[in-house]
């Protein structure tokens, strides 16, 4: 069955993400932009298995059906073409990728002309017109090939104060996970003082048999190990299509996503000055986000999980910046795309700025807002724990020790916060075969007790 999720369709090579399923995903979604009169698409693929040749088998199709296709002459991180989406005047972007997902998996992300992921009341479209084309041949067209990352590079470095990078020496270390990203923080960065040195930067389909998510303490040790080898200042690691990013301190110990999203916001609000519009964060994002949007007097929306969620309060409200416990951040009037190169390097923006360590910033975070130890278990779905997830949100409990529930949630899964900020959440994934929980305390053993009776709620 194709269906798309939080952020696009996905499936597991050979089996699921198929030339005939990926020729009639094409046909489909080409259907519906021409009943939306377009005229232009951009296509980029990532360096997956085979993502090379479904890029061409894409656009091959899509150009056979009449429009005006460009395709990355090369690999191109996601956050690429959304740009060239958005800049280059194109109706839809499409990057072969699965992101995150382990390397069996591939998937087809959407981009449409804002520069942001397809909201759902689109994606639904092209899967109602899937019965339509399921005994359709695929047409054949020319398309053009055209640099796209270059644009992009420009586009980031117009977003930092390049002339802080040229003070100083700071030393990174990057690990592009064997994605899309490699070489191009080196590119990112010329001219400045910045050293760079990089790790896992060559083709392996299989990520090192690792999980290429960033966000995950347990795949990035080699970094966490390089930064503490070379005695770098920070270690930046993005995900295998380059719009999530993980942070290392100084010490090779590992900043969790949470504690960067409220260090990218304070940095945008309080060093560059940008206060006009909205914050939105997704429901799994943690309090500090919170406490931070109080004391600077900026309004808080939550939305369920997916950037594309992100994006769709984007098209009603201005948004100054949007980000997700999943690691991905966005700048969202540049660009509302989450990108793993360009958030990396405003916390090194943020470091130089403040001439600071990133410890020092997560010292300074704590001492003004309160400490935040957070932490996230996968579990298997069954259909178990789906009936248990469907008897909580009716009979959510009242308490845990001596912590009263203040607020139930269940605009994605159910999201339980007590009256010390303290929070746990229950939900499917939207792009792996898991269910997730999550839970934040004050305190890291706390966090553990926390999530373990979250655990137990759900086999009960």
């Amino acid at each position: 069955m194709i269906k798309f999720g939080t952020d696009g369709w996905r499936g597991i090579i050979s089996k699921d993400f198929t030339f005939d399923n990926l020729k009639k995903v094409s046909l489909a979604h080409g259907k519906v932009l021409k009943e939306e009169g377009a005229k232009k698409v951009v296509v980029g693929y990532d360096l997956r298995f085979l993502s090379e040749e479904y890029g061409k088998f894409v656009a091959e199709i899509l150009a056979g059906m009449g429009f005006e296709v460009v395709l990355s002459k090369g690999f191109s991180p996601t956050p690429a073409v959304s740009f060239m989406t958005k800049y280059g005047n194109f109706d839809n972007g499409i990057v072969i990728t699965a992101s995150h997902n382990y390397g069996k998996y591939n998937g087809y992300k959407v981009k449409e002309s804002f520069g942001g992921a397809a909201r759902t009341e689109f994606t639904k479209k092209i899967e109602e017109k899937l019965p339509e084309v399921e005994n359709l041949e695929a047409p054949k067209g020319e398309y053009r090939e055209e640099d796209i990352t270059t644009p992009y590079i420009e586009g980031v470095r117009n977003q930092l104060e390049l002339s802080l990078f040229k003070e100083k020496e700071i030393t990174i270390v990057h690990d592009p996970m064997y994605g899309a990203q490699q070489g191009l923080m080196f590119r990112a960065l010329e001219g400045t003082k910045v050293n760079v040195t990089e790790i896992h930067a060559y083709r392996d389909p299989l990520f090192g048999g690792k999980h290429p998510e960033p966000i995950v303490e347990k795949n990035i040790t080699g970094l966490m190990e390089k930064v503490r080898a070379v005695k770098a200042d920070i270690g930046i690691a993005n995900d295998g299509d380059g719009d999530r990013v993980g942070i290392v301190d100084e010490n090779g110990r590992f900043v969790t996503s949470q504690i960067i999203y409220a260090l990218l916001l304070l940095h945008i609000v309080r060093n560059k000055g940008k206060r006009d519009g909205v914050v939105v964060k997704t429901v799994s994002t943690g309090y500090l986000v919170d406490r931070i949007c109080r004391k600077e007097g900026l309004e808080l929306i939550e939305t369920p999980v997916g950037f594309k969620n992100i994006s769709e309060v984007a098209m009603e409200r201005k948004v100054l910046f949007g980000g997700e416990e999943s690691g991905g951040y966005a700048l969202m009037e540049y660009l509302p795309e989450r990108d793993g190169l360009l958030m990396g390097l405003l916390i090194v923006e943020k470091m130089i700025a403040e001439g600071k360590k990133v410890s020092e910033l997560v010292e300074d975070l704590f001492n003004e807002f309160g400490t935040a130890y957070y932490k996230r278990i996968d579990l298997p779905v069954t259909e178990r724990e789906r009936e248990a997830l469907e008897r909580l949100k009716q009979n959510p409990p009242e308490k845990w020790e001596e912590l009263k529930v203040q607020k139930v949630l269940t605009i994605d899964g159910l999201k339980i916060i007590f009256e010390d900020d303290s929070w746990l959440l229950f939900r499917p994934s939207g792009t792996e075969p898991v269910f997730r929980v999550y839970a934040e305390t004050s305190e890291v053993k706390r966090t553990e007790e926390l999530l373990s009776w979250g655990a137990s709620l759900l086999r009960a």
